[in-house]
């Protein structure tokens, strides 16, 4: 899948704020702020469905940020969304900088060692306190690479849909 039509994960409905509808939102946006820029957003409650949210406003409030959306005007109706994820359409994000990738370009891609030897392919990258992390599948096991670039990560084509790591396959 290309970059167009993806959807990129940036948030979540975390928790209700007054009795106007305003609810507290986690973003994982850099800055948090930036979450309102990026907009229709997509919320989810599950896999498949999805409720696009247009006019979404909002304001930090304390140590986090609360958001206001059209068409929730009270606090019954805000309680319905909390716990949904927030996903924005991946073309909406400004182009990463050099050496830099947005983990959703990332998942695909077939991860092949220095040897050429094929591991499998990007499921997902996650967040570890020293480093992102690449998961790789190839249908019998599920390697856990760290995302350390000219370490492991030797070279990403993101065009070429190929990632070269230099890995031990046995591990």
């Amino acid at each position: 899948m290309t970059a167009a039509g993806r959807r990129v994960l940036v948030g979540r409905i975390v928790g209700l704020y007054g009795v106007q509808g305003w609810l507290k939102v986690e973003s994982w946006t850099e800055p948090r702020m930036q979450i309102f820029r990026y907009q229709p957003w997509l919320l989810s409650a599950a896999p498949g469905t999805e409720t696009e949210i247009k006019g979404v406003k909002g304001r930090t409030q304390g140590k986090g940020i609360v958001a206001y959306l059209p068409g929730v005007e009270d606090r019954e109706t805000a309680a319905a969304l909390v716990g949904q994820d927030i996903y924005v359409s991946r073309e909406q994000l400004p182009p990463p900088g050099k050496d830099e990738y947005y983990w959703v370009d990332l998942e695909g891609l077939e991860v092949v060692t220095i040897d050429n030897v094929v591991l499998g392919r990007v499921t997902h990258v996650f967040a570890t306190g020293a480093n992102d992390v690449v998961v790789v599948r190839d249908g019998e096991r599920e390697r856990l690479i760290p995302f350390v670039q000219g370490s492991y990560v030797r070279s990403v084509d993101l065009s070429g849909g190929r990632m070269v790591v230099d890995w031990d396959p046995e591990f």
